[in-house]
């Protein structure tokens, strides 16, 4: 089970860079929109939007890998996992204000983990 557990960690964190990533990239997109440089200098050339896309796939082939050697029924709910590392990415990537109740939700997720997994 131990094994699962750092797998799904690695997974999510995976996951959520490639959230960062994303959000980074779109952020950085010019503003022209239908224009052919558009296309070239905000999708083409986006080394955010690569990396995002390098992240994903890390992701996809670790959840093969995960799904193929787990039961389903242990390893999905620990995708939830991702919902913690987006909350830390929002405050230490995008500066958000995290509230009380927020902190309440990832704490109920870690719990519920901590159950999934005994």
């Amino acid at each position: 089970m131990l094994r699962l557990v750092l797998l799904s960690i690695l997974q999510s964190m995976l996951l959520c860079g490639g959230q960062v990533m994303l959000k980074l990239a779109v952020l950085s997109m010019d503003k022209t929109q239908g224009k052919w440089d558009f296309f070239v200098h905000s999708l083409l050339l986006n080394w955010q939007l690569a990396c995002c896309g390098i992240l994903f796939t890390g992701a996809g082939l670790m959840w093969m890998y995960i799904l193929r050697h787990f039961p389903f029924s242990n390893a999905y709910p620990l995708t939830a996992l991702s919902f913690v590392f987006g909350m830390l990415a929002a405050m230490w990537v995008f500066h958000e204000s995290v509230s009380y109740w927020q902190w309440a939700g990832i704490l109920f997720i870690l719990i519920g983990c901590f159950f999934l997994t005994r």
